[in-house]
């Protein structure tokens, strides 16, 4: 376990990498001896670094729920991070692309909560139940450490490589749709890229939800009325560079589109 002072020093050189735009070094090749409760730690004080300069906590994102990503990162253990409100982008919106590092692109289901769901017994049921809307989600990741054989841990200390995320389409009750069922068609620049059916966000994208909400009970925390909930990708991450557009088509649920300039 790292020190008091080595996570301040992590901390704050993953701040400073959110502004410059340079990742910074692998931590697990800094620091072999850092756990998966050292990374958390340093996610939570990056979130504290970012509340104290007025950013407000929007909701939270859970990531590699599903095999898709498991295969594209080898990284076999579903982690979380948090959003704050100014990473929450309108449908249609144009990206600055040089304000994230190494940006690629998610599909997802995100969760409206209309009532605090806790762990540490917390099923898809209770999430359900909680859920005001679910509605779809282009997830933006980023990369304030290096990419080059990161590890569960690296990727937590990231926040879960959270840079932001676009909501639209069409909001729906969880009750309205089979959500097991729900699929989307990833474009970029006119073209197929990706497809997925969001069963593969463990066999229904609400076990996400619960997941996280177990997982942060013994640190007495719950997911609360209010937040956006992003549940994890069914599809496999998609590289985009400037000049980009992505669009994403989710059936009946509606579509996405931004453009990177």
């Amino acid at each position: 376990m790292l020190d008091d002072e080595t996570i301040a020093v992590i901390a704050d050189e993953l701040v400073e990498a959110g502004r410059s735009r340079v990742p910074v070094p692998r931590l697990t090749h800094r620091y072999p001896q850092m756990t998966v409760e050292d990374s958390y730690r340093v996610q939570s004080l990056w979130r504290q670094r970012g509340e104290a300069a007025g950013r407000v906590l929007g909701g939270h994102k859970i990531g590699l729920t599903s095999k898709a990503m498991q295969y594209a990162t080898g990284i076999t253990e579903p982690d979380y991070g948090i959003i704050f409100k100014d990473m929450i982008l309108e449908n249609g919106c144009t990206v600055q692309w040089d304000r994230y590092s190494h940006p690629r692109i998610e599909v997802e289901l995100a969760f409206m909560l209309k009532e605090d769901v806790a762990g540490p017994d917390a099923t898809i049921f209770d999430v359900l139940r909680a859920t005001e809307y679910v509605v779809p989600a282009l997830e933006i990741l980023d990369s304030r450490i290096e990419m080059e054989g990161r590890t569960i841990v690296d990727t937590i200390s990231d926040n879960a490589a959270m840079g932001a995320m676009v909501v639209g389409g069409t909001p729906v009750k969880p009750d309205d749709v089979d959500l097991r069922w729900v699929a989307a068609i990833l474009y970029k620049n006119q073209a197929v890229e990706e497809t997925g059916v969001a069963a593969g966000v463990l066999n229904h994208p609400a076990s996400g939800v619960s997941w996280l909400a177990n997982k942060i009970a013994p640190h007495k925390d719950v997911l609360k009325a209010g937040e956006l909930i992003l549940a994890g990708s069914f599809t496999r991450p998609m590289w985009v560079h400037a000049g980009d557009t992505v669009f994403a088509d989710y059936g009946k649920l509606g579509t996405i589109t931004c453009r990177f300039e």
